[in-house]
């Protein structure tokens, strides 16, 4: 009986619906739109850039800014499903200009729903950050139940979107999910944007470039294989069950040492060069999710292994790395 529950709340496919994903230049949108094609979805990206234009290949694209209301009212009408991936800032920068993380996150996203409710937009799905909202836990795994208190602006930000989520959901019928995402990692992930560990370590060593940790290299995350973390979206869009927010994760912790160390394993080095830097006030010292009730009702669990994952990752950086929007994204957030 127990194996047949989660189908229970399963609602219908994706193919033929009208989808828009916002942020889909970037790694999870990049990815999240190839599977929507490969699904037969009527896949439409929005973002300001994008950072593997050929990964996109032939899906409509609009360039546009998320702040920019009326590109935003344009691109959403027709929709049925709305992903939303933006992230604005990012932990650490975000506790740097708190009122630019409010402005960029909260406020845009809110016009973004008084927009989807004009619109009659069916359902957003909204990536929030299992691995902020929570801040230093109480216990591990961590589920959705626990206490909520960020350490960083941006956390506090996916916070306030995902109750915003629920209001409009009670006040005007707006359907819903947000997923609270541990560390995803895989191909199409920037190695030079300040989060995002798997893929900069790759870059560095492939580089033969000495490693940065924070701290004493001990903090422990949860890492999640990017096909693992759209399957989870994808199968969210079609949830019709009674939860509105979901921890998507691994489940299992490991610190950052064991990353390096692994990393070092799969690609054959005798030697990584680690310089360690001061430990940062906003990272808790452990994050795991416990993913028992995405499972539970929508029967998603991670299929891709931590090494499988990291071999995938790499393969795919080494198959990208002369590539010319490779270069490019090197050299534009360098």
């Amino acid at each position: 009986m127990d194996e047949q529950r989660p189908r229970a709340h399963r609602g219908r496919t994706l193919q033929g619906v009208p989808c828009l994903v916002l942020g889909a230049g970037g790694f999870v949108g990049t990815n999240l739109c190839r599977a929507l094609q490969a699904q037969g979805a009527g896949v439409h990206g929005f973002g300001r850039r994008q950072s593997y234009p050929e990964a996109l290949g032939r899906i409509p694209w609009t360039q546009g800014d998320f702040s920019d209301r009326a590109a935003l009212a344009r691109v959403v009408d027709g929709h049925e499903v709305i992903f939303h991936l933006v992230g604005g800032s990012l932990p650490d920068s975000s506790n740097k200009d708190p009122v630019a993380d409010v402005m960029d996150c909260i406020v845009a996203s809110l016009h973004l729903l008084e927009i989807c409710r004009a619109s009659g937009v069916r359902k957003i799905v909204f990536l929030s950050s299992g691995g902020t909202v929570y801040g230093a836990p109480s216990k591990i795994p961590i589920p959705e139940t626990a206490q909520t208190d960020p350490i960083s602006a941006y956390g506090i930000s996916k916070l306030a979107v995902e109750k915003y989520l629920n209001l409009y959901r009670h006040l005007h019928g707006l359907d819903y999910v947000a997923l609270r995402v541990s560390n995803p990692y895989g191909p199409y992930q920037s190695p030079t944007r300040r989060q995002g560990i798997v893929a900069a370590v790759l870059q560095k060593v492939l580089d033969r470039q000495e490693v940065e940790i924070w701290g004493t290299g001990e903090v422990v995350r949860d890492f999640i294989f990017i096909d693992d973390v759209v399957d989870a979206i994808i199968a969210a869009a079609g949830y019709n069950g009674p939860h509105q927010v979901f921890n998507v994760g691994s489940g299992v912790g490991r610190t950052m040492l064991q990353i390096v160390e692994d990393i070092r394993l799969i690609l054959d080095c005798r030697h990584i060069e680690i310089v360690y830097r001061p430990a940062r006030a906003v990272d808790v010292p452990v994050n795991v999710l416990d993913t028992t009730l995405i499972h539970e009702q929508i029967g998603w669990a991670p299929r891709i292994g931590w090494i499988d994952g990291l071999r995938a990752t790499s393969s795919w950086l080494l198959s990208v790395i002369d590539s010319p929007s490779h270069t490019a994204l090197l050299a534009t957030e360098s």
